[in-house]
C-alpha cells in the first residue's frame, strides 16, 4: 500500500485526492492546508483522513510514502526539497518551479536519495495527446511544419503569476512531448491589463529544420477556446479540447510544390481530400498518471514527464519570460 500525502486543497487539490482515493494499492494518508476554510472542506468531504495546518506533519511521518504539492508555484520548492529531504517521492503540479536552479536542485537531491519525481503534466495523458502521438509516430502527418494553440477564457486569474506561467505550461509540455526536437529559441509578446501581471501573451518557439510553433494565452477572453493546429507535409489535424465526441480532426490537405526554380516560377498545387476524426479513448488524465507515477514508484523507475521534463518547460517560461520584458526579443534556451 502506498500512502500519500497531499499539500494544497485549493482548486485542483481535490481532484488529486478523489483520483488517489479510487487507485487500488494507495491510500491517502494525509492533507494539508494552512487555510481553516479549506480544512473545514477537507473534514466535510473526507472524514478519517486527517488533516494538517503545518506541511512539516505530513513531510515528517513515517506514515507517508509520497507527497503530492498542489500549491502556488512559488512554494513548489520548499514543499519538494522537504518532502524528498525526509525520503519522500514527490508529485508536483505544473510548472515544477519557479527557475531552472531550484529544478535542478531537486532532481539532483532525488538521485542521490533514489526517489521520483513527477510533475502534473496531466494533458500528456488525454486520450487525445495519446492518440497525437500514436499518428506522428505513424508518420501519418509527415515532417511537421507548425504547432499553432490558442488556450484563452475569461479568468481564473492568478495572483503570483502571469498568464504564461500558469497556462503555457500546458502546451510547452504537450510540445515537448509530442516532437522529437528540442526548442532552440522563443520570443514572447504580451500585456498587462487588469494587475501587475501579464494577463495576455503570445509566444513562438523556434525549432530546428523551420518547425515552429504559437501559442497565444489569454485570461482576458469572452469566450473559452481550446484549440490547436498541427501541420504537416502529409496532412493536417485540428484538436478542439472542448468538443465532446470528435475532438481530433485529420485533413488531407495541403500544398505541393512542382517547381522551386526562383520565386517567380515557383509552382504549386493544392491537395484538398477527406477529413476524417480517429477515435480517441475517454479517460480521465488525472487517474491515468496518477497510477502510473504509483507503478513508477513500485518499479523504481523514472516517469516519462519526471523532474528533467518539468525543468525542459521551466526553461522555456524563464525564456519566454526575458524575451517578454524586452518585448520579443529572441531569447535562446
Amino acid at each position: 500500500m502506498l500512502r500519500f500525502g497531499v499539500i494544497g486543497y485549493g482548486y485542483w487539490g481535490p481532484n488529486i485526492v478523489r483520483n488517489l482515493r479510487a487507485l487500488e494499492g494507495c491510500q491517502v494518508a494525509g492533507i494539508c492546508d494552512q487555510t481553516p476554510a479549506a480544512r473545514k472542506r477537507i473534514q466535510a468531504a473526507h472524514p478519517g483522513i486527517p488533516v494538517h495546518s503545518d506541511f512539516h506533519e505530513l513531510v515528517k511521518s513515517p506514515d507517508v510514502d509520497a507527497i503530492a504539492v498542489i500549491t502556488p508555484v512559488w512554494t513548489h520548492y520548499e514543499l519538494a526539497k522537504a518532502a524528498l529531504e525526509n525520503g519522500k517521492h514527490v508529485f508536483v503540479e505544473k510548472p515544477f518551479t519557479s527557475n531552472a536552479a531550484q529544478a535542478e536542485e531537486l532532481i539532483n537531491l532525488a538521485e542521490q536519495k533514489n526517489l521520483q519525481i513527477m510533475v502534473d503534466h496531466t494533458f500528456l495523458f488525454t486520450g487525445a495527446v495519446r492518440k497525437i502521438q500514436k499518428l506522428l509516430k505513424e508518420g501519418t502527418l509527415g515532417n511537421l511544419y507548425y504547432y499553432d494553440s490558442t488556450r484563452v477564457n475569461l479568468g481564473i486569474f492568478q495572483h503570483d503569476c502571469n498568464v504564461i506561467w500558469d497556462l503555457a505550461p500546458h502546451d510547452l509540455s504537450i510540445m515537448n512531448h509530442l516532437l522529437d526536437k528540442d526548442a532552440e529559441a522563443i520570443s514572447a509578446t504580451g500585456q498587462a491589463h487588469l494587475n501587475a501581471h501579464e494577463d495576455i501573451a503570445f509566444i513562438t518557439a523556434y525549432y530546428p529544420d523551420k518547425m515552429i510553433a504559437h501559442v497565444n494565452v489569454n485570461w482576458i477572453s469572452p469566450v473559452k477556446v481550446r484549440t490547436t493546429l498541427i501541420g504537416g507535409e502529409k496532412k493536417m489535424l485540428v484538436w478542439n479540447d472542448l468538443e465532446a465526441d470528435e475532438k481530433l480532426k485529420i485533413y488531407d490537405k495541403g500544398v505541393d510544390v512542382k517547381s522551386q526554380e526562383g520565386v517567380y516560377n515557383l509552382l504549386v498545387s493544392y491537395r484538398s481530400g477527406d477529413m476524417w476524426a480517429p477515435q480517441v479513448e475517454q479517460v480521465e488524465a488525472l487517474k491515468l498518471e496518477l497510477g502510473y507515477f504509483v507503478e513508477c514508484i513500485k518499479k523504481s523507475e523514472a516517469p516519462f514527464n519526471d523532474g528533467r521534463t518539468g525543468l525542459k518547460v521551466v526553461r522555456m517560461l524563464e525564456a519566454a519570460t526575458k524575451s517578454l520584458a524586452k518585448r520579443g526579443e529572441l531569447v535562446y534556451v
